[in-house]
């Protein structure tokens, strides 16, 4: 398998996004360490929020596991920013924070956040497995369906 980033999205039929910049007082990602952590990424479609709304209202779980592969899309962008594109430099997926703005009655997270989950594991293989958070939460930026994070181990 490749060790470029771009080229395993691509792989997999799907074009690795141009990294977002800040929308506030924050960085994209820090290395700190033998860690990378890179900030929350919300579904962009054409440098536009996609997937507007809530789970369990105005979306439902597969418009979710959507929103979470496009954010997790723009998770991989930031890491191939990151690291030159050198997926070699990677030793795994530590973990991945999924937020999902649902109504309080939504109890489905675990299946949105697969959606996020099962592009990483598909993308990076074993490099992709990792600890996972799914948090339903009342509203996200730009009022998304799901922001994701995560912290990747890094070769010393």
């Amino acid at each position: 398998m490749s060790d470029s980033i771009r080229q395993r999205v691509h792989a997999l039929g799907l074009t690795l996004p141009t990294p977002s910049q800040p929308a506030a007082n924050y960085i994209n990602h820090v290395i700190s360490q033998h860690q990378l952590f890179i900030s929350g990424q919300i579904p962009m479609l054409d440098g536009k929020p996609a997937y507007v709304g809530r789970l369990g209202d105005a979306l439902g779980d597969e418009e979710g596991a959507q929103a979470a592969e496009l954010a997790a899309l723009g998770l991989l962008g930031q890491l191939s920013d990151a690291l030159g594109d050198d997926l070699s430099r990677v030793v795994r997926t530590l973990r991945l924070g999924v937020f999902i703005a649902s109504t309080a009655d939504f109890q489905r997270q675990s299946v949105v956040a697969n959606g996020a989950s099962n592009l990483l594991v598909n993308a990076l293989g074993d490099k992709g497995r990792h600890v996972r958070t799914a948090v339903g939460v009342c509203s996200l930026p730009a009022s998304v369906a799901v922001e994701v994070d995560a912290i990747f181990e890094l070769q010393p």
